[in-house]
């Protein structure tokens, strides 16, 4: 499945995603039909990508959906998205998660008027994550809020007038997450 995370110069035919019926060789030899865990890890291993977790971190997330209340698939995906890299990318300060995470890296983001460098900050209901009034910061933003052209979530508001800011209205929910899983196979692999 093709993640999108290079931003817009993968959206080419020539960096498509294609896979043929044989694998390459003298002897074609029939693919098998994918296990159960290889499809679960699979599915793990996509989220995990997309979010840019290593597999302690992605624990961590688990467990405390776990210790929540409600959907555990559904409290993983929503912690996820709350990440602090996630919603930089997803307000369009970034071209992709990783320049996203960047600019978080540098300290060119901030979060209610203070300066956050950690990707892994959780975004709560009504932090205002604002870039920093400074000529570097503003350049970097500019230049990809002008690339982009993405449609910002539901759960996000963006001002772009000005100093770029974004406020978070409320808990991502289902709905808004835009990679296509099935949460519940992240569970049952987990949860083993």
């Amino acid at each position: 499945m093709k993640l999108f995370l290079k931003g817009t110069r993968c959206d080419t035919s020539k960096c498509g995603f294609e896979r043929r019926d044989v694998p390459p060789g003298v002897q074609p030899s029939r693919r098998s039909k994918p296990t159960d865990y290889a499809i679960h890890l699979r599915e793990k291993q996509k989220v995990k990508h997309y979010y840019g977790v290593l597999e302690r971190q992605f624990r961590r997330y688990f467990a405390k959906a776990e210790r929540s209340k409600g959907n555990t698939g559904d409290t993983l995906m929503s912690l996820l998205e709350r990440r602090l890299d996630n919603v930089v990318h997803r307000l369009g300060f970034g071209l992709s998660r990783a320049q996203a995470r960047q600019l978080v890296n540098h300290g060119h983001i901030t979060v209610n008027g203070r300066p956050v460098n950690i990707p892994s900050y959780e975004a709560c209901p009504g932090d205002i994550i604002r870039v920093k009034n400074h000529a570097k910061s503003l350049g970097c933003v500019r230049q990809a809020l002008g690339e982009g052209g993405r449609e910002v979530p539901d759960y996000l508001t963006v001002d772009t007038e000005g100093v770029p800011e974004g406020i978070v209205s409320r808990i991502p929910g289902p709905e808004d997450i835009s990679l296509p899983i099935q949460t519940q196979l992240i569970v049952e692999m987990c949860s083993r």
